[in-house]
């Protein structure tokens, strides 16, 4: 794909850098002529088992990932491996056109990369993702978007200076029965909403894992990078090609626990479903229990509802309303009015179909909805298709940003116990309540955003 590019503004203001700076956020397209024949050339930093799932994606579109990298030899080198295979089967003969390294700079470096895939540990994303926008690369990069919400403010002044593409990945925004539930509640179809509950794991812990013997073929200062100095430890960074979702997300210094990790992704469908994308919640309240609780934190939105954090995965989100409710999760949804229910698919013994059931909600409820959301069948696809118009795809950067500044918020609730008041139009404490420096956090070395 081209690296040429005339990119026009339209109605676009630019943020101030700091962290009380307030944020206008739009919802603007930049235009710019692309090549549509042309594949969008691809860069990964971060191979773990996420970013080997998103790299076959990509690898199935009209794309060319030309680098890949990683802190761990083997994970590089196994990356390496899947792209040159892919391309050889196409070509028919050896294949040897993918670069790797250990070294995002290099990556982000290349005039001849258009986006970068961003599937690090959590502690990397706002550090990287910025040398990327800086670099010109347009950026799809996983949930939670940033470690602080100081640098989901870094992000989003990134991506408006550079005028990029930016993709978060919480993937459920195109996944149907969510998109389905959400436009059941914007259409007041439950009635006048009350609360939600979200159901995902506790906050995260300090680090305190003892040292392993290190092995050779890791950067194991590298992946500490921002972060504070301590001993290797598999569990923080296991070794070679592993087929699971290692622990580092545990501990505060790398994660922000399951409220940032599953967190992100129904606190982002509870902001959906309220219409709060480029909003926020007023207040934070911490549960009574706060310094051993694992659930109870609530969000307080400027309309009264409440969005509140449940121990209850299994049922994902739930909107209360006062005709009826709504529960959804990936695979399940359950609409329940006037104390009937509507559809159900919470289990494979269901019937019909999940496909059936939600056809039918959209034909009975939903037909000629004056609130119709965003539709994406595949977040992969829709980055792609914004990366060529230059539209803004479903996951934008503020939503990733603002999602991220839900968890943190309550995060905030367990580890300090004060009720906050929050500023959502500044993204800022309010009425005299928190403490700024638990916006960002100090950085080792020369690391910056």
């Amino acid at each position: 794909m081209s690296r040429s590019r005339h990119f026009t503004r339209r109605g676009f203001l630019a943020a101030a850098s700091g962290i009380a700076a307030p944020f206008i956020l739009p919802s603007h397209i930049w235009s710019a002529p692309t090549g549509p024949n042309d594949r969008i050339t691809m860069g990964f930093v971060g191979l773990g088992k996420q970013a080997r799932g998103l790299l076959r994606n990509f690898l199935g579109r009209e794309t060319q990932v030309v680098a890949v990298c990683d802190v761990d030899t083997s994970r590089r080198e196994d990356a390496k491996k899947i792209v040159e295979g892919h391309y050889a089967k196409q070509a028919g003969s050896g294949y040897k056109g993918c670069d790797a390294t250990g070294k995002f700079e290099e990556l982000v470096a290349r005039k001849d990369i258009d986006a970068v895939v961003i599937a690090t540990p959590d502690h990397w994303h706002a550090i990287i993702a910025c040398a990327a926008l800086n670099a010109g690369k347009d950026v799809y990069c996983e949930k939670p978007l940033t470690q602080t919400i100081g640098e989901a403010i870094a992000v989003m002044g990134a991506v408006q200076r550079n005028k990029r593409v930016f993709q978060t990945g919480s993937m459920q925004r195109s996944m149907k029965e969510f998109r389905v539930a959400c436009e059941l509640v914007r259409n007041g179809v439950i009635g006048k909403l009350d609360r939600v509950e979200c159901g995902f794991g506790g906050p995260p812990t300090p680090c305190d894992l003892p040292e392993e013997a290190m092995e050779p073929g890791l950067d194991w200062d590298r992946w500490l990078g921002p972060t504070p100095v301590r001993p290797y430890n598999s569990i923080l960074s296991p070794r070679g090609v592993h087929d699971h979702f290692p622990m580092w997300r545990k501990y505060r210094e790398f994660g922000g626990g399951m409220v940032t990790d599953w967190g992100a992704h129904h606190l982002d469908i509870a902001q959906w479903g309220l219409g709060e994308d480029e909003n926020g919640p007023v207040e934070m309240v911490p549960p009574q229990d706060w310094q051993t609780a694992q659930s109870g934190g609530r969000l307080i939105y400027a309309s009264g509802v409440s969005v509140i954090h449940s121990t209850e995965r299994e049922k994902g989100v739930v909107f209360f309303g006062s005709e009826g409710t709504v529960q959804v999760n990936r695979g399940k949804i359950k609409f329940d009015l006037k104390g009937e229910t509507k559809a159900k698919f919470l289990s494979r013994e269901d019937t019909p179909s999940l496909a059936a059931q939600l056809a039918r909600i959209e034909k009975e409820f939903l037909s000629g909805a004056r609130v119709q959301l965003y539709r994406s069948e595949n977040h992969y696809d829709d980055f792609l298709a914004c990366v060529r118009s230059r539209k803004q795809p479903i996951t934008r950067v503020e939503i990733g940003a603002r999602s991220a500044t839900c968890c943190h918020l309550l995060n905030f609730g367990y580890f300090y116990g004060q009720r906050i008041k929050w500023d959502p139009a500044k993204l800022q404490f309010a009425g005299g309540a928190g403490n700024a420096a638990w916006l960002k956090r100090p950085y080792r070395g020369n690391w910056k955003v």
